[in-house]
């Protein structure tokens, strides 16, 4: 008889979360294929609406008198996207280790050191942007003439909160640099804290500086800006680094369900506050029948249409997609999260033309 050597088979290399040492995923991609399809969708999807709703909502051009070019008129919303995205992505990305949790850092800081080198780029995107949309608002002070920023700045309080936001980014970027080379000894909860404060005073270059009760108007702007942020870019964050690597994802999901809960209320509410107020105060206009009759509430009732679509695409997530998810079943949850993130796009670029449109 010929004896038969039985060799033991090697141990299996892949690691609980489901993706092999290698870095690709099961599916044989290579990371970076992976961030696309959400990213294209939150940018697309916000491009299309600013740029439409932007067309729908331009006043006609008068013969003789100066008006921006179209250049500014088109840049302007287009660059104020990129920098509501950026910011929103920074804001995301430096909360996902709080989201991830420090209980593991064998598994989580792979993840949390990818998240903190996007979280510095976003931030200088979100930088560049700023900068260029105070040119852009200085030259539609000034059409016609070179763009007079030092005056825009010093006068007008939206070039001063435009300002304000970049230093912030440089900050934000300054500061994810350290968490860059220290990791988590430089605490999450202050690039957060940063990236958040960045963002208030935004609120400003639209309407809710424009009526009697501003510091009640104001406030609720700044809670439906923080909230949509830590909403949006918390899925981001988790589309984008955790969608393959099903047990981090099954431990983080939870978490961000509970805040993007939190944060559905504070959009939808302080939203349709603020919306109401403007055409309720604007004269010559009668609510509710303006929602129908101006271009401002028709900007009103489609982006509360994509909240109320998004909040569905949530609830999916949440009622249908995370209980599989935490059994160790395959779902589509990158599909539904990038369909999820378009459907934000769109409502960024609404919010954005919401900004600029005239009330009446």
């Amino acid at each position: 008889m010929t004896e038969t050597t039985v060799r033991p088979m090697p141990p299996d290399p892949t690691p609980p979360d489901g993706t092999p040492p290698d870095g690709r995923p099961s599916d044989g991609r290579r990371p970076a294929d992976r961030p696309r399809l959400p990213i294209a969708g939150l940018v697309t999807g916000g491009l299309l609406a600013a740029v439409v709703a932007t067309w729908a909502t331009l006043p006609g051009r008068a013969v003789g008198i100066p008006m921006p070019s179209l250049a500014v008129d088109y840049g302007l919303p287009i660059t104020r996207l990129i920098l509501d995205l950026a910011a929103t992505a920074a804001l995301g990305l430096s909360l996902l280790p709080k989201l991830l949790g420090f209980g593991d850092p064998a598994r989580t800081e792979p993840v949390a050191t990818r998240a903190r080198h996007w979280a510095v780029l976003a931030s200088l995107v979100w930088c560049a942007a700023a900068l260029v949309s105070t040119v852009l608002s200085a030259a539609e002070l000034t059409p016609g003439q070179t763009p007079d920023i030092a005056t825009y700045v010093a006068r007008i309080p939206a070039g001063r909160g435009l300002i304000v936001s970049a230093s912030c980014a440089l900050l934000s970027a300054a500061v994810g640099m350290l968490a860059v080379r220290f990791g988590e000894k430089v605490p999450a909860e202050l690039r957060v804290l940063i990236a958040g404060f960045g963002l208030l005073p935004l609120p400003v270059t639209g309407h809710a500086s424009n009526w009697y009760w501003h510091d009640l108007s104001m406030v609720s702007m700044e809670l439906h800006v923080i909230g949509a942020a830590s909403w949006t870019g918390g899925l981001v964050a988790l589309a984008v680094l955790l969608a393959r690597r099903r047990e981090l994802l099954a431990a983080t999901l939870p978490r961000f369900s509970r805040l993007a809960t939190y944060a559905l209320v504070i959009v939808g509410l302080s939203g349709i506050f603020n919306g109401v107020v403007e055409l309720l105060l604007t004269p010559g206009e009668s609510f509710p029948g303006s929602l129908l009759t101006s271009r401002y509430g028709w900007l009103i009732v489609a982006k509360t249409v994509l909240t109320g679509v998004i909040a569905l695409l949530g609830a999916n997530i949440r009622w249908r997609l995370m209980p599989a998810i935490g059994r160790g079943s395959v779902t589509a949850f990158a599909g539904w999260a990038a369909f999820e993130l378009t459907i934000m796009g769109l409502a960024y670029g609404v919010a954005v033309a919401i900004t600029r449109a005239p009330v009446a």
